[in-house]
């Protein structure tokens, strides 16, 4: 299945002033230990959110996702419930439209999405800044092995997907301590 975004009609005009921080990177990257422990760091910051996304796959211990079906997903979007909604590997994912408020009241709102919704989010919102979290493709293969989710696919395919435009504003190299890399994302998602 081809990747696929979708914004809202109803939003009118850029979003603001808060800043949206999308976080991507490619499978086994530790986007979301990176992200999890953020979350942590931040967890008395009533400034910063940590946007939930809607997944139509069963939910791991790893992600903060709100699993649902993809009939539920398909009413959720047919009501405007999400700020946007794309099309990855077969599944469904959505950013909720609360981050809107979220983004209008100043606070940051940290998300973790797909490569190729960048330019779609880039126009809607005012503030973004993209974080890539990578690894070298050793490392990669290493993590989606011990992973062992089979809605990954192919370990190889995982490996070869690239996105075009999907330009980051800052890049975390993740090899080594977790936690220091996590400094590094608490840092951006403040504004240091």
């Amino acid at each position: 299945m081809t990747d696929t975004a979708a914004i809202s009609e109803a939003q009118a005009g850029r979003i603001g002033p808060g800043r949206l921080v999308l976080v991507v990177g490619p499978s086994g990257a530790g986007k979301d230990t990176l992200i999890g422990l953020a979350q942590a760091a931040c967890a008395d910051d009533n400034k910063v959110v940590f946007a939930r996304r809607v997944v139509t796959r069963a939910a791991s211990e790893f992600e903060n996702n709100e699993q649902v079906t993809p009939e539920a997903f398909w009413r959720a979007q047919a009501r405007g419930d999400f700020a946007i909604d794309w099309e990855a590997h077969g599944l469904c994912y959505a950013l909720p439209r609360s981050i809107d408020d979220e983004l209008r009241a100043g606070r940051s709102v940290v998300a973790n999405i797909s490569r190729t919704v960048i330019p779609a989010l880039r126009a809607a919102y005012d503030n973004v800044v993209v974080v890539s979290i990578t690894a070298p493709s050793e490392v990669l293969a290493a993590r989606l092995a011990a992973r062992g989710r089979s809605s990954d696919g192919p370990i190889g395919d995982r490996l070869r997907r690239s996105v075009d435009g999907a330009r980051p504003d800052v890049t975390i190299n993740n090899v080594g301590a977790a936690e220091e890399h996590a400094g590094d994302l608490i840092r951006i998602i403040r504004g240091q």
